[in-house]
């Protein structure tokens, strides 16, 4: 028994002294690294609580004042875009007249003596506006039964599905009562549609075709990638200017090609839909070459393996750019279909410049009208178009990026 209890006794002892803790040989006392253990414990928490507080202290002394300036910058403007929204300020000698006005600007737009800049004129629809309504409606209707039917969606998600329904129907309304009918005129909420849409649309095909024909082992094709990127380097009052000299067909530096056109006394300006193809081409000019280097790299970080195996299969390029390319690169074009949705709702430089939104209204776009009410010092008026810009590109973005996750589910 004495022996079996030394053994253990030896065990417990180098057990002890092979771990981290201090070793406490007296009760209490004085242990075998030369420290009191009553004293030990409080010791490594007061080490640890100065750890602490020396972490909380770098971090408000570097990172918070940092967080607080960014949330300032990006606050502040918000709640006093709001302010200016409900207010009605009116500039005098010495002082500013500001009067609360309520929702007073909202209602001017939408229903008072500025819908028709705002909205546009809107008459009855031809047979053919009918037609697309219907089918604009049924479609709409079609996919929030399919998203339904898929995945039943909670009480507020049916709610949210119901009122984007609602506002597509809205925006369906008001589209074919502008464009296809007898009479109407599109205002800037449809022009600014007009250059989201059309113009995306045209810059996403030319830079797809411009990317597919520079990763084919063609002759000067790496001078072609150089000479494509360069409209990106020019300014867009620069791109704006250029487009305005380049349209004049009267003396400008294409006066000889409009003359053998027949189109010396044609002026664009003076033809809305002439001014606003104008406009889409100039924004088109700058911005496709963003989506030719962005598309372009999607390519060629492809595997070529296994295009190199379908093609040995008996697959066609077509067939292999359609299976196999296209679905490679559809996450790298829903971003940058999406950075170029936010940013074509805010063009104003290339219809400011380039027709100064006319005729009359015609190019007008919806930061266009709000710069120029800001220019008139109507802050009131701009802040509300603002914030209505605002809504409406949230409305888009969330319902793009809603469509592209149900497509996405339904192929996976």
């Amino acid at each position: 028994m004495p022996k079996d209890g030394t053994s253990n006794s030896l065990r417990t002892l180098r057990a002890l002294a092979s771990s981290d803790r201090p070793l406490d040989l007296n009760g209490g006392g004085p242990t075998l690294d030369g420290s009191d253990s009553r004293t030990a414990a409080p010791r490594r928490a007061i080490a640890s609580l100065g750890a602490l507080r020396s972490d909380s202290s770098a971090r408000w002394l570097f990172i918070w004042p940092a967080v607080l300036v960014v949330l300032f910058l990006s606050i502040f403007p918000l709640v006093v875009s709001v302010t200016l929204s409900i207010t009605h300020l009116v500039f005098q000698k010495g002082h500013i007249q500001a009067d609360l006005v309520g929702l007073t600007n909202y209602t001017t737009l939408l229903f008072g003596t500025e819908r028709n800049h705002f909205l546009g004129v809107l008459k009855t629809p031809t047979p053919i506006g009918w037609l697309l309504l219907a089918a604009g409606v049924g479609g709409t209707l079609r996919a929030l039964a399919g998203s339904l039917r898929n995945r039943p969606p909670s009480a507020a998600g049916l709610i949210l599905r119901l009122l984007a329904s609602v506002l597509v129907g809205g925006f369906l309304w008001l589209l074919v009562s502008t464009l296809f009918s007898e009479g109407g005129r599109p205002g800037a909420v449809v022009v600014t549609f007009i250059y989201v849409f059309v113009g995306i649309s045209v810059q996403y095909l030319i830079g797809l075709g411009l990317a597919v024909l520079a990763v084919q082992r063609l002759a000067g094709r790496r001078f072609f990638r150089v000479v494509f990127l360069i409209p990106l380097t020019i300014t867009p009052v620069g791109v704006g200017y250029m487009f305005k000299m380049m349209t004049d067909t009267g003396k400008g530096p294409f006066e000889p090609v409009w003359a053998a056109l027949g189109l010396t006394h044609f002026t664009w300006v003076t033809d809305p839909w002439a001014a606003r193809v104008a406009v889409m081409i100039g924004d088109a000019w700058q911005w496709i070459p963003f989506m030719f280097i962005v598309l372009l790299a999607a390519l060629e970080g492809q595997d070529q393996e296994v295009q190199e195996a379908s093609l040995v299969d008996g697959a066609s390029r077509w067939q292999t750019f359609r299976h196999i390319s296209m679905p490679a690169i559809v996450p790298v074009s829903t971003t940058i279909i999406l950075i170029r949705m936010i940013e074509s709702f805010k063009i104003i430089d290339m219809p400011n410049i380039l027709t100064g939104g006319g005729p009359g209204t015609a190019t007008q776009s919806l930061t266009l009208e709000s710069y120029l009410d800001w220019r008139t010092l109507n802050l009131g008026r701009s802040a509300a178009i603002a914030y209505l810009l605002l809504v409406i590109v949230t409305v888009a973005a969330t319902m793009y990026l809603g469509f592209v996750r149900r497509r996405a589910t339904v192929a996976a």
